[in-house]
């Protein structure tokens, strides 16, 4: 599949991969449409993109075009309209302590060092928990795309968690989160979220993108949290209504 650019802009190739198990959920087969990002116009492409519900990984932008399946939902929180539950204004009490920085994409030492430690004890049977120093560098830094780091830092410094975060034009897309395992009380992925959304709001940004949503998903549950939210179908990014009954710390 092929879309042609406008004129003095490159054409922009589509593919669809092979059929695959799905990773979510048991019997289903995956497929995936995706094409790559190259050039100057790459930003400009991975915000349209991201609209229309694809996400990226490295230089690859996909989304799932599975034969049988319509199970992943594309999320977002429309910033504006978004206001903290009541849970979630103790946990930003709780954690008024920390603090959360833009930094450039590059890959360090400590950040990979809190990796290893989220992927031993939350996905320790995930081809992610196999990742090498070279692989987590590549998953940073790969792409040619406006992407930031989101540092949270304790009161003595030290990284407790990061969000790879994509500039859009509309917003920041989340990329990938990791934390320190062993703070269950501070919830640091809802917390990494919440100012996610507030740097959205800082810049006058109207959404925060959150990936794919999958209804019976506990790993995906804690977006529902995020209310309103919106999912991308048929008739365009409509409001989600989906209760949260997984009740689980994220």
């Amino acid at each position: 599949m092929t879309i042609i650019a406008p004129p003095h802009q490159p054409v922009q190739q589509f593919f669809r991969s092979g059929p695959l198990p799905c990773p979510y959920i048991p019997g289903q087969i995956e497929r995936k449409l995706f094409t790559r990002l190259m050039g100057p116009q790459a930003p400009t492409v991975n915000s349209s993109l991201s609209r229309a519900g694809f996400r990226r990984s490295h230089d690859i932008v996909y989304r799932p075009v599975c034969p049988a399946c319509t199970a992943c939902v594309p999320v977002r929180v429309p910033v504006a309209a978004f206001t903290p539950d009541r849970t979630m204004r103790r946990l930003l009490s709780r954690n008024a302590d920390l603090s959360a920085t833009l930094q450039p994409a590059v890959a360090t030492t400590e950040q990979f060092s809190l990796f290893r430690r989220y992927q031993a004890a939350r996905h320790g049977d995930s081809d992610m928990s196999r990742m090498t120093r070279d692989d987590f560098d590549a998953m940073v830094e790969e792409g040619q795309v406006d992407t930031r780091m989101i540092e949270v830092r304790t009161a003595d410094g030290s990284l407790c968690a990061a969000l790879l975060a994509d500039c859009l034009d509309d917003g920041l897309s989340a990329v990938y989160s990791f934390f320190d395992p062993h703070q269950p009380r501070r919830s640091l992925g809802t917390w990494l979220i919440l100012q996610t959304i507030e740097m959205c709001r800082r810049e006058g940004l109207p959404y925060t993108y959150l990936g794919y949503w999958i209804a019976g998903s506990r790993k995906m549950a804690y977006k529902i949290r995020f209310k309103p939210l919106e999912g991308l179908g048929r008739d365009g990014w409509t409001p989600l209504a989906v209760a949260d009954r997984t009740g689980e710390t994220y």
